[in-house]
């Protein structure tokens, strides 16, 4: 994030993309004393993007519009992460808010929306309100949003350790994907407290990844709680090696290219919510603004 000359025009409106995450692979290695899991995963980008739009207002609220069809908590992830700011940079009073979602990524689908839009928001904020604040100090307010929000503050692909806390940079091969989305919302707190998830796999590495050893420890779980999930991946898994993303509910295939994804879509059932993406291994928080002045 780069710095801003402290005489810069104040934005009355910042806008800024919020992209998914794919799951590379996820393993389950352990069980915590506070009830959370410790895993192992790489996070990586795809190009299916929300967009947050923040501008100011007059009075002292913070609001939300949604420009989508789903329901979300009245507090979500957005709104506490722009009061989660204004505490920590001593703000007095609230600045009047508006917070504009756009949405393409269905929630309970296991590519990260809430997080990345918590994680944008609190980007597009730390330039409306002038709070300057540096990434690693936005990465730590993310971490009390949620496990997810700081890699998608710091913007690179990571291998992720303990509760995804602990990031490691790394540049897994960029892929086409078909990327299949399940009309059914996932809980990941259902999920990960199932008593058939199996929580003592043993620890692996990267090496193992790039050899082609790690899956998803959710995925069983997931498959026989959700139906919808188990019949995406049944479908897929007979053009490749299909996997769920996350605990579910998007299900990815790894193409060797767009033609190669563009032909497994023709194949798949039209009446089911398919997209082709590409993976990113960093974001680019490009934001666009415009200002008061001319």
């Amino acid at each position: 994030m780069s710095a801003r000359n402290e005489h810069a025009v104040s934005p009355r409106r910042v806008s800024l993309r919020s992209p998914g995450k794919i799951n590379l692979f996820l393993h389950v290695i352990g069980r915590r004393a506070d009830g959370y899991h410790d895993i192992q995963t790489i996070f990586q980008f795809i190009d299916l993007c929300d967009t947050v739009e923040v501008m100011r207002t007059g009075g002292n609220r913070i609001t939300r519009i949604d420009l989508h069809d789903h329901a979300l908590p009245e507090t979500d992830l957005t709104i506490r992460a722009a009061l989660r700011l204004a505490e920590h940079a001593g703000l007095h009073g609230i600045p009047g808010t508006r917070i504009t979602l756009t949405k393409r990524i269905p929630p309970g689908s296991g590519m990260g929306g809430g997080s990345s839009n918590a994680a944008a928001t609190l980007i597009a904020l730390n330039r409306l309100w002038g709070t300057n604040l540096d990434t690693r100090s936005l990465m730590r307010i993310g971490a009390g949003l949620g496990a997810d929000v700081p890699v998608f503050i710091h913007g690179r692909a990571c291998w992720a350790e303990g509760v995804g806390d602990r990031l490691t940079d790394c540049d897994p091969p960029e892929n086409w994907y078909c990327l299949w989305i399940p009309s059914c919302h996932v809980s990941t707190q259902i999920v990960f407290s199932h008593p058939d998830l199996v929580r003592n796999h043993p620890k692996t590495d990267y090496q193992d990844f790039l050899r082609g050893c790690c899956r998803n420890h959710l995925e069983a779980v997931s498959r026989n709680l959700y139906a919808p999930v188990d019949a995406a991946l049944k479908i897929l898994s007979r053009h490749g090696a299909a996997q769920m993303n996350g605990s579910g509910s998007s299900v990815f295939l790894p193409c060797s290219s767009r033609q190669h994804a563009q032909t497994v879509l023709e194949q798949l059932p039209r009446e089911q919510d398919v997209v082709i993406t590409h993976s990113r291994n960093r974001i680019r928080h490009h934001m666009t603004e415009s200002s008061d002045r001319g």
